[in-house]
């Protein structure tokens, strides 16, 4: 009874310093856009902590793809997660290199480009905080499964069939795995195919950015469907049911930053003209390759997420 108390204390309260670092970064953002300017300072400010925080994240995970043992499947987890973080990793330092040397001009919509930079900072901090949600439990479940397979060793022992089924369900996925991930190579390598087709003329006109626009945005909302079909298949095992919601709370943060970010550009070249900035053009391919890229990986990730669930269920049950 002890120690469920002090677990459900410690999510809790895991739960709680997440809901204030998101409300920290909320506020912080109020404050410097009272003005309706962001100064160089304030976008110091932002910038820094974000990108420590996210490389943090990165060695946490990076560490844990080597460091846990005895069931590979939580290092894949782990390293899944690891790929996301140097996606978004990425993203962060190229925006807040190219804006701290004033090599940005316009991103979506001036007016309110501002607003649209708080919008950013918000879905970038929610999308590391799912991170430390996720990684959290992908230990736990590492934990979970090494307890379990250390008391069906001896079953194991008694009936070699069990561990054989093991072994061939993992070669399956193993299998299943190496597809999806070819799947994946050919979707980033037609994106980054058309991104070059479309900025042979230096100029993205509305209906190039409509098809791009609407191609991530489906992207992004069938990872979460497909997130969301898996963890309604598999809520038998609680902590493998929490990294899936962080999962999916990521993937939709960049999803509604892609919906914004999209609805401010359609709405300003619907209205107007817009003249041929070089930085600009190049953040704009480089930004559409790296949400690709993202989604992408979610995808590999939600693969070690449901390999890990069959493992648990055959160590469990004895039937793959």
């Amino acid at each position: 009874m002890g120690v469920n108390d002090s677990s459900e204390t410690g999510v809790s309260g895991g739960q709680i310093a997440l809901l204030g670092i998101l409300l920290v970064a909320i506020l912080w953002r109020v404050v410097i856009s009272l003005d309706g300017k962001i100064t160089f300072w304030e976008s110091l400010c932002s910038g820094i902590p974000l990108i420590l925080l996210g490389w943090v994240l990165f060695g946490y995970c990076y560490r844990h793809t080597r460091g846990l043992k005895g069931w590979i499947i939580s290092n894949y987890i782990y390293q899944g997660i690891a790929i996301c973080l140097v996606v978004v990793n990425s993203y962060v330092l190229i925006y807040y290199g190219m804006r701290w040397y004033r090599l940005l001009a316009v991103e979506a919509y001036l007016p309110l480009d501002f607003i649209f930079r708080d919008i950013r900072y918000i879905t970038l901090v929610t999308f590391y905080c799912s991170v430390i949600w996720s990684a959290k439990y992908v230990k736990k479940m590492h934990e979970e499964y090494i307890s379990r397979a250390k008391r069906k060793t001896v079953q194991q022992l008694m009936s070699p069939n069990l561990h054989h089924r093991s072994t061939k369900l993992s070669e399956m996925e193993l299998a299943d795995i190496v597809m999806d991930e070819r799947t994946l190579i050919v979707i980033i390598g037609l994106t980054f195919l058309w991104r070059i087709f479309i900025s042979l003329d230096y100029e993205i006109s509305i209906w190039e950015s409509l098809i791009s626009g609407i191609a991530v945005i489906l992207l992004g909302w069938i990872v979460f469907a497909h997130l969301y079909f898996l963890f309604s298949k598999q809520r038998n095992w609680l902590d493998l049911l929490k990294v899936y919601h962080a999962t999916a709370l990521g993937v939709i943060a960049m999803n509604l930053y892609t919906l914004v970010y999209y609805g401010m550009r359609w709405y300003r070249l619907a209205g107007s003209e817009e003249a041929f900035v070089p930085w600009d053009f190049l953040f704009r391919d480089v930004r559409y390759f790296i949400l690709v890229m993202f989604y992408c990986a979610s995808l590999v990730l939600s693969t070690f997420l449901k390999r890990a669930y069959v493992e648990y269920t055959i160590l469990s049950t004895g039937k793959p």
